[in-house]
Parts: structure tokens; C-alpha cells; sequence
């Protein structure tokens, strides 16, 4: 079809389509009522991050549970050792009664029961993309949910750790696919006004996830704790059914009408369809057939989107938010807080939260780089005074009178995070690519961050036993200042933008 031909045309008019003559496929023009509606969209962006918050409660599950798990009652104290961790850590006699599974996890079992997500994550993510591709977004979502809900059940039912492992893994499997799916279906059915703003709510929900893990774990056994996690993907599950598929997913298999139907059920039965959907399909003119996985490579500015969105996971995960939130027991106790760790957990908990949110409703009025900016420049501020005060303690000086300090940086840290490198890095990883590669180009980012934090992860310990706590601090702060200077050279705002537009920058065309 001649590209000149469709634009005289409305959706509803195109030839030998069976669907042609839906109402809802005319376009009020002719009476000069054009608007969208933006409810439906948050809507289907809300059930798809349902995703997000059970990555949250998976990635969160382990804070509460593995003490449980691993809990030994000591006869004369009346208290409970949590076994395998470096420094013994005492909980209260009613948490030992929770561990009403009957499974007891040694060191070596708790060390697989957490790093089997991260596993599973990196490689749930490579296959999500090409499957996104063949059978759509909404599909894979709901296909994805799948090992959601079979990792619950096995955690629930467990009466060994392998099934334990089993779970947990799955669980990986399902969180690294909802990291591609969930950012790639937000992107495609939202409006330029408003994609920044349900971009993060991919982050605002995975927070919430783990703080009602945080809130809710220390109160129940873990049994009780995972049915209740169930819940999430069953809902997602359900939600699924009533969500469209994407136009652009739609358009780019030549369902022309259906690609309609969906814009006017997310955008509006007054929306003008018409010209939406000639923008998406010059979008995926400019983009070609689908790309195999070296064009991603070849393409100028697919390449430059690419190393962009990695490189901004990478300063995501090397910010140093485990260290933070590693040390912020013994921060809050250093200010002569009373809260023990578990609510050091929800106050970190709802302070991610909060300014996610915040984030989220900042995204469209201050745009995407002036928050990375505003981010990094503070975390670096404060991950180099964190080391500063750890150098001057562990050098054996009193620093009493400044516990307040620490405690200031901490929570300027959480809140900055959480507004800049929170968010935003999934936000524009679902931007920065056209059609053709989006699949590929997000399976990669993804894989990607699952890899950053295997390494953060299991350097850490390593890296604040041989060079101490001030060195890590500070090897942290340089990161946050090299990404400063990073997004201030190489990145530029996509706030408002097409997608057409992006991609002229990223090829060097303005």
C-alpha cells in the first residue's frame, strides 16, 4: 500500500479488512472532536508493572525468611542465631516459631537459595525478547506469569530445599522476563506526554513490592508470607485478559485494524487513531523489517542506544545502593537510633517508595537527564562523605557528635536515588530503540544488569574486607562522578520526544 493512499484514508476505510466497518474504528474528525484519554493507559501500565511488584516481593523475600530458615534455638537464652552469615545476627524466640515448613537451610543452602534469582533472571531475559517478537507483549506477559506462579506454589508446598531452589529459580526466570516485557509494553502503548511518567512506575511498584515484603515478613511465617506473594501474579494474570496487545506489535504484523482497536481502547474512542497510527507505522518504515541480532550492532543508532541504556544500568547498579543499604543498620545506630533492622528495612522501604513516586510525577516537568544529573551529583556527595566518616571511625576517633551526618547522607541518597538512577534507566531503555531491534536491544540491557549485579554483589564483601569500608565508599562515589560526567556528554533529553526524533539523534542527523 502506497503510503501517499493511507493517509486518505481513515483506519476503518482500508480494503478487504473484515473488521473495517467496526464503529469503533471511525475517527470523529468531521465534527472536529480529537482528545485522548489517558485512564486507560495508566490502567494497562499498572497491570503489566503488577510484574514489577512481584519481581519486588521475590528480590525482597529472603530479608525475612532465610533468618527463619536458618534459625537454631539456643535452649538457655531463649533467643535464636541466624546460622551462616559472617556476623551472627539475634532474632526473637517468635520468629524461630514461624518456620512452620520444617526446613532448616545451612550457610552453603542460603548463599544458592539467593543467588538462584539472579541466574534465573540473566538467563529469562535473552529468550523474552525474540518470544515478545513472535507471539506478542501481552502474550509473553502472560506466558512469563507462568513461572511466577509455579515458583509459589513450589516455595509454598516445599519440603526440602530443592524445591526451594526450584522456586527460587523460576521466580529469576519470570522476574528477567517481566524486566523486558513490562518496560517494552509500557513504551509502545503510551502517549508522548505521558511515557516518562508510566515508564517509572515499572520502579514505584517494584519498590512497593518490597516494602510489603519488609512490612509484611516480619510479622508472619515465610509460608504464610509466599501465599500472600501468589496473590501478585494471579491478579497479573487475571488483568492480562482484559489488556489489548500493542499497536505498535500489531501494526508491525500489518493487523492494521486491530492496531486501531487497540490505540482507541487505550487512548480513547475520540483519539484520532488515524494519524497515531501513521506515526507508528512511519516509525516502523524508518526501522525496516525486523533486524537480526548483528543490525543491532551495524545500525548507528541502534548501537549508540544500546551502549546508552547499558551503560546507565551499569552506573545503576555500581551506585553503590547494596553498600547503603548494607550499612544503614549500623548508620541508624550510629545517630542513636533505637529501630532495630527489620524497621530500619520499612523506613528505607517507604522513603524508595515516596520519592519513586515523586520521581514519577517529576519525570515530564523536569525531564530525564536534569534528574540523572541531580541524582548522581548528590550520590556522589554523599557516598564520599559515607567513606569519610567510616575512614575517621575505623581509625579508632570518636565520631559521636557527628552520627547525625551519616544518617543525613544516607537518606539524601535514598531519595536521590530513587528519583534519578531508580527509575529512569528502565524508562529510557524502552525509548532509545526503534521496533525492529527493541526486542533484541532490551533482552541485552537486561541480561546486562543481571550480570552488574552478580558483580556488585559478590565483590562487595570482598571489596570492604580487603580495602575497608571508607575505600568501597569512595570507589562507589568516583562511579557516580564518572556517570555524572557521562550523561552531561553523552545523553540527551528525550522528554517530549518521538521516537523518530530520538533516533535522529542517536544517528548523528541533528
Amino acid at each position: 500500500m502506497v503510503a501517499g493512499e493511507d493517509i486518505k484514508k481513515t483506519v476503518s476505510q482500508e480494503d478487504g479488512d473484515p473488521t473495517s466497518h467496526n464503529p469503533m474504528l471511525y475517527d470523529p474528525l468531521q465534527d472536529g472532536v480529537v482528545k485522548t484519554s489517558k485512564t486507560r493507559q495508566y490502567v494497562a501500565a499498572l497491570v503489566v508493572c503488577l510484574g514489577a511488584v512481584a519481581a519486588g516481593t521475590a528480590l525482597a523475600w529472603t530479608s525475612p525468611v532465610l533468618p527463619q530458615l536458618s534459625a537454631v534455638v539456643n535452649a538457655t537464652t531463649g533467643n535464636s542465631t541466624i546460622a551462616g552469615n559472617s556476623t551472627a545476627t539475634i532474632i526473637n524466640n517468635s520468629t524461630t516459631s514461624t518456620n512452620d515448613g520444617g526446613i532448616q537451610l545451612t550457610a552453603a543452602e542460603q548463599t544458592w537459595v539467593s543467588s538462584l534469582l539472579a541466574i534465573g533472571a540473566f538467563l529469562g531475559a535473552l529468550p523474552t525478547g525474540y518470544i515478545a517478537d513472535a507471539i506478542g507483549r501481552r502474550y509473553t506477559a502472560m506466558a512469563m506469569d507462568v513461572p511466577f506462579i509455579l515458583a509459589w506454589l513450589s516455595i509454598i508446598f516445599a519440603q526440602s530445599v530443592g524445591w526451594l531452589y526450584l522456586g527460587r529459580f523460576l521466580i529469576g526466570i519470570a522476574t528477567g522476563s517481566f524486566c523486558v516485557v513490562a518496560p517494552m509494553y509500557i513504551s509502545e502503548i503510551a502517549e508522548t506526554s505521558i511515557r516518562g511518567t508510566l515508564g517509572t512506575l515499572f520502579q514505584l511498584l517494584l519498590t512497593i513490592g518490597i516494602l510489603f515484603v519488609y512490612a509484611v515478613g516480619s510479622m508472619v511465617s515465610w509460608t504464610t508470607l509466599s501465599t500472600l506473594c501468589l496473590i501478585v501474579p494471579i491478579l497479573l494474570l487475571v488483568g492480562m485478559f482484559f489488556l489489548p496487545e500493542t499497536p505498535v506489535y500489531l501494526l508491525k504484523k500489518g493487523r492494521r485494524a486491530d492496531a486501531a482497536l487497540s490505540l482507541k481502547w487505550l487512548w480513547g474512542r475520540f483519539c484520532d487513531s488515524r494519524s497515531a497510527i501513521q506515526i507508528i507505522q512511519n516509525d516502523l518504515d524508518q526501522a525496516g523489517a525486523d533486524a537480526s541480532f548483528l543490525d543491532l550492532f551495524s545500525n548507528r543508532g541502534s548501537l549508540k542506544g544500546l551502549i546508552i541504556s547499558m551503560l546507565l544500568m551499569l552506573f545503576q547498579q555500581f551506585s553503590g545502593i547494596n553498600a547503603v543499604i548494607f550499612y544503614t543498620v549500623q548508620i541508624f545506630d550510629s545517630a542513636g537510633s533505637t529501630l532495630d533492622a527489620s524497621s530500619c528495612s520499612i523506613v528505607v522501604g517507604v522513603v524508595q517508595v515516596i520519592m519513586t513516586l515523586t520521581s514519577s510525577l517529576l519525570i515530564e516537568r523536569a525531564g530525564r537527564k536534569i534528574l540523572l544529573l541531580f541524582s548522581s551529583t548528590v550520590m556522589t556527595i554523599c557516598l564520599a562523605i559515607l567513606g569519610a566518616y567510616f575512614n575517621i571511625k575505623d581509625g579508632g576517633k570518636d565520631v559521636s557528635a557527628i552520627g547525625w551526618l551519616p544518617l543525613l547522607c544516607v537518606v539524601l541518597y535514598i531519595v536521590t536515588f530513587s528519583v534519578g538512577y531508580g527509575p529512569i534507566p528502565w524508562l529510557m531503555m524502552g525509548e532509545l530503540f526503534l521496533p525492529d531491534v527493541k526486542a533484541t536491544a532490551v533482552s541485552l540491557t537486561v541480561m546486562f544488569n543481571w550480570l552488574c549485579v552478580f558483580l556488585v554483589t559478590k565483590s562487595f564483601g570482598t571489596m570492604n574486607d580487603s580495602l575497608g569500608s571508607d575505600v568501597t565508599f569512595w570507589f562507589f562515589a568516583v562511579c557516580m562522578a564518572l556517570a555524572t560526567i557521562f550523561v552531561a556528554l553523552a545523553v540527551q533529553e528525550t522528554k517530549g520526544k518521538s521516537a523518530s526524533q530520538i533516533q535522529s539523534w542517536l544517528s548523528g542527523r541533528q
